[in-house]
């Protein structure tokens, strides 16, 4: 049988394992595996074949339509009219919602590029007889595991 769990990199980790030897459990049956964070940045705009469902052009639609609707509106007593007025509130609209939308997504893939050490995740693989799950699912629970998971193989 396999336990299965997930830990934070901490020096609750180090404890579980510590616990674990002593109740009996062999060295060679812990396995303790970090996993690599993505270094490199988020894309910016989606792909056909990639998408993580949150539009950028929403507000900028919104404001484009919004801005050509009051530089029609205040066109009929400018200058250049409510054609040119329209057209222009609409560009203006649309680049400002645009600059609201990439502002903060921008900061949040810059803070995510450089992500702590202490976020760094480990996965422990517990080799173990059935008798034993019990007592290592506790001792793992006490230690602040992210979960636990059974496998019978």
């Amino acid at each position: 049988m396999y336990i299965i769990s997930a830990f934070q990199h901490s020096l609750y980790l180090e404890v579980a394992i510590t616990n674990l030897e002593k109740k009996g459990i062999p060295k060679e049956n812990i396995l303790a595996v970090p996993l690599k964070k993505r270094r490199e940045l988020k894309k910016l705009f989606d792909t056909i074949n990639q998408s993580d469902g949150v539009s950028q052009l929403d507000t900028a639609a919104i404001l484009g339509t919004i801005a050509s609707i009051f530089g029609i509106i205040y066109g009929y007593s400018l200058k250049w009219g409510p054609l040119l007025w329209g057209l222009i509130g609409l560009f203006s609209g649309f680049i400002l919602g645009f600059i609201i939308d990439i502002i903060p997504k921008r900061k949040k893939r810059l803070q995510k590029a450089c992500p702590n050490s202490s976020d760094t995740e480990v996965v422990v693989i517990i080799q173990c007889e059935s008798e034993q799950a019990q007592f290592i699912e506790k001792v793992l629970w006490e230690n602040l595991a992210l979960g636990v998971g059974r496998f019978d193989g």
